[in-house]
């Protein structure tokens, strides 16, 4: 594809060095070839000007825009084949005080971001000002994507998704038209790019978000645990959390994420190992690797009221038998840097990953806790295979995940009590690809339909996505309804008529 005219960032087509290391993102390693993910071209644009002049390029020519800026979702779906462009947003909006400022609006404050800022910075921005938002755990993550698709993380319970703080989001569409869109100015477009279809209506510049002051919220509390693994401790753990997930009058305050790894995990990427000198020992290597299964604990409680107080019980049962304890009182915005995971990818290897949520509230009685326990026990205990899994409750008539649904937004299944995620990733050859596959098709075969383990519903998010890439054919797996469905099909199809922003099938499809 030749050079498109007016473009001032950098250019790179295919087969050229620059191209093979800008075409790289999370993905790559697992879906290059079945989600073609080799685009003909990439734009690393730096304004708004190379925007609009790769917008007409493809308008004029038949091209689709892929649009990365963080280039985290799972399948690839920031990326596209050789026949289409991948504008990538990366660096292109990074002057602080201009993509990145305070705003005062009578007593709320808010954060105007741009898009190119990663999760990580975002935070340390805010956390500089003492201020918070929700958002999610992995540090590149970049918030186009991420507010796109929710936002999820770990302050769920708490206060919600990230995306229920958008106030304003800015956008060129297919015209290359400047837009500013609002809840109350624009409700239908809104409800569509906040959980519609991500990357297919225009392109995301910047968005304005509600944030949260440290000083509203004074006692706040985190525990960062670990324990070894066992079957057996796993197994204790999850129960604690399986009660906490079936109890609908939990309290709001308190959050609570699992996580259980294999092996050769980048430790360093949770913990400040300069912390852990006494227990680091027989942990994990001097590059930060663990050296033996953990599972990890993320806890946090917050409180809305001066009468509000922390219930130790619950803390200690997350404590009882870890090697590592880390409990303090600090403020949110430092809780919500610890929660974060400093490094761009698990295992430096392809996947298999599966994400999945439910409504149930009889985990604690109904064996889940027992099945998961070994599914997950398979994984640790193989040859070749790796496990990151991830278990997080976000149900309860308390919980702003559930309340905060409005209505004014497209995210699906706010009703769901957890989601839970389990991640395969497997060494080339040998099978390993083909057992991880197989490890999850057992998943879905016992966890997923009426009367069995997890869920009776197929419920799948669009930042996790997996199986069909064919977003169309497995819709109900998405959105709630058909309703929903087609009145996202009707705002896909005015935003893009002409289909300069459907790079892949990864799209809800426009309507006729």
């Amino acid at each position: 594809m030749a050079p498109i005219p007016g473009v001032s960032g950098e250019q790179s087509e295919f087969g050229t060095a620059s191209y093979e290391q800008w075409r790289q993102q999370y993905a790559t390693s697992s879906h290059e070839t079945d989600h073609d993910m080799h685009p003909g071209h990439i734009i690393r644009a730096l304004n708004t000007k190379d925007i609009k002049a790769v917008i007409a390029y493809a308008k004029q020519n038949g091209k689709a825009i892929a649009i990365r800026s963080g280039g985290h979702q799972y399948s690839g779906a920031s990326s596209t084949g050789q026949s289409n462009i991948q504008l990538n947003l990366r660096n292109t909006f990074k002057i602080p005080g201009e993509d990145l400022s305070i705003i005062q609006q009578g007593d709320e404050t808010h954060v105007r971001i741009s898009v190119s800022w990663s999760l990580l910075e975002i935070n340390s921005f805010l956390g500089a000002n003492h201020l918070f938002v929700p958002h999610g755990q992995c540090q590149s993550v970049c918030i186009g994507g991420h507010a796109q698709t929710g936002g999820y993380g770990q302050l769920g319970r708490s206060f919600g998704l990230m995306g229920d703080h958008i106030v304003k989001l800015e956008f060129i569409n297919h015209d290359g038209v400047g837009r500013k869109i609002a809840p109350a100015s624009h409700p239908e477009e809104f409800f569509a790019w906040t959980g519609g279809s991500p990357g297919n209506l225009g392109v995301l510049t910047h968005i304005t978000l509600k944030v949260y002051r440290d000083a509203d919220y004074q006692g706040s509390r985190g525990l960062k645990g670990l324990h070894i693994y066992t079957p057996e401790a796993l197994q204790k753990l999850l129960q604690v959390l399986a009660e906490m997930n079936d109890d609908e009058d939990f309290p709001r305050n308190y959050d609570l994420c699992i996580t259980v790894i294999s092996e050769d995990y980048p430790l360093d990427g949770i913990f400040d190992l300069k912390r852990l000198t006494k227990q680091r020992t027989g942990l994990c290597r001097l590059d930060g690797a663990s050296l033996l299964p953990l599972i990890v604990i993320y806890a946090q409680w917050v409180p809305f009221n001066t009468a509000d107080k922390p219930d130790e019980t619950w803390f200690d049962k997350l404590k009882d038998g870890a090697v590592v304890n880390d409990d303090r009182v600090r403020p949110m915005s430092e809780l919500t840097a610890e929660w974060i995971f400093r490094k761009d990818r698990e295992y430096n290897l392809p996947y298999v990953k599966r994400t999945y949520l439910t409504t149930a509230t009889n985990l604690s009685k109904n064996g889940w806790v027992e099945w998961t326990a070994g599914r997950i026990d398979e994984v640790v205990k193989s040859t070749g295979n790796y496990i990151a899994a991830q278990i997080q409750p976000y149900g309860g008539k308390n919980s702003r995940f559930r309340v905060n649904d409005d209505g004014r937004s497209a995210y699906s299944w706010r009703d769901s009590t957890m989601v839970l995620g389990l991640d395969n990733f497997y060494v080339p050859g040998n099978g390993n690809k083909e057992d991880a596959e197989a490890w999850a098709a057992v998943n879905e075969e016992q966890g997923i339909g009426m009367n069995k383990y997890f869920s009776t519903q197929d419920r799948r998010v669009l930042w996790g996505s997996w199986g069909s890439y064919s977003l169309h054919s497995v819709w109900p797996c998405y959105y709630e309804t058909e309703a929903k469905y087609k009145k996202l099909q009707r705002a896909r199809n005015a935003a893009d008529p002409y289909g300069v922003f459907t790079p892949n099938s990864f799209s809800v499809l426009r309507a006729d």
